[in-house]
């Protein structure tokens, strides 16, 4: 199967390399200063799995792309999926699966519409990654798993050649009957997690020290309600779990939204968080959630204001 990975980041970069390293046939969609890099220092992964050097991955810009791959997988942040779409459309054939592993729904709805459903599976990744100085990957604690699944009854390519495709490599893989449950159970996760330590600028285990875990309550509920009212409310397994996460005493935890602010970052306010209120049949219903927008939002108007001063 012919795999096309779509950049190669922290994400796309550590899977796409793991799936390489395990003799799949992978190249990476890149843009030119990736693949210059990739191209002189190639594709280097430090992980408790195994270190990792590729000395010189298979690269395309997008203008080079020209024939179908069976598999594709998508790893970017939302606000660059318009971009992605364009890059990866001359890689999409009749028989083409597109793999997504952002966070949230409305990619789906982006990709269903351009390439239709029995086209565009459901994911999930539950890794913490990220890149250092040089461009490599690093691969932080021990989690490192993909979950997929079909989301129509005749998807172009079945499941089970994409299981096989993904099977073999270092990580754990998992294929899902329930993909889209699974998927609204991390973005109650994720919408909460980033919801509050944006919100409160602090770790987990700051904000719960400051009396703070009924205000991580609250957000968990919000979140929640806007799953079910949508058919995908969260099992009371995913749901106490998330809760013990977020109100852990002395968690160093932080959403990687807030480290994308402190950073001075984009971010994904729209398709984490204000996604979720545009799904809610109840947006007043939502305090804590819509003040977490307002803010991120804030920090975007403060952000532009700053790039182009």
């Amino acid at each position: 199967m012919r795999i096309l990975v779509i950049g190669a980041g922290s994400i796309g970069g550590y899977f796409g390399g793991r799936l390489l390293e395990a003799g799949r046939d992978v190249t990476f969609l890149v843009r030119e200063k990736r693949a210059e890099l990739l191209g002189e220092k190639g594709l280097n992964i430090k992980s408790n799995a195994g270190d990792l050097h590729i000395e010189r991955p298979t690269t395309l810009l997008a203008s080079e792309v020209s024939d179908p791959y069976d598999l594709i997988i998508l790893s970017c942040k939302a606000y660059d999926l318009e971009d992605a779409i364009a890059s990866l459309s001359p890689a999409v054939g009749p028989k083409t699966v597109i793999l997504p592993l952002l966070n949230g729904m409305r990619h789906l709805d982006v990709l269903d519409e351009k390439f239709g459903a029995d086209r565009v599976y459901g994911g999930q990744c539950m890794i913490s990654t990220t890149l250092d100085h040089d461009g490599g990957i690093v691969h932080m604690g021990d989690l490192q798993s993909l979950v997929f699944g079909p989301r129509t009854e005749n998807p172009a390519i079945e499941a089970a050649k994409v299981l096989e495709a993904l099977t073999g490599a270092v990580f754990d893989v998992r294929q899902s009957d329930q993909i889209e449950q699974e998927m609204w159970q991390k973005w109650v996760f994720i919408a909460s997690s980033a919801g509050i330590t944006t919100l409160m600028r602090a770790a987990i285990g700051d904000i719960v020290e400051a009396n703070g875990a009924v205000l991580v309550e609250q957000l968990v509920e919000e979140c929640s309600a806007v799953a079910a009212a949508n058919g995908h409310a969260p099992t009371l397994e995913s749901k106490q779990r998330t809760l013990a996460m977020l109100t852990a005493k002395g968690s160093p935890m932080t959403a990687s939204m807030l480290r994308d602010i402190e950073a001075k970052g984009r971010i994904e306010a729209d398709h984490i968080i204000g996604d979720m209120i545009a799904r809610s049949p109840n947006a007043a219903a939502l305090p804590v959630l819509r003040t977490v927008f307002v803010g991120l939002k804030a920090y975007e108007a403060r952000r532009a204001r700053d790039v182009n001063a």
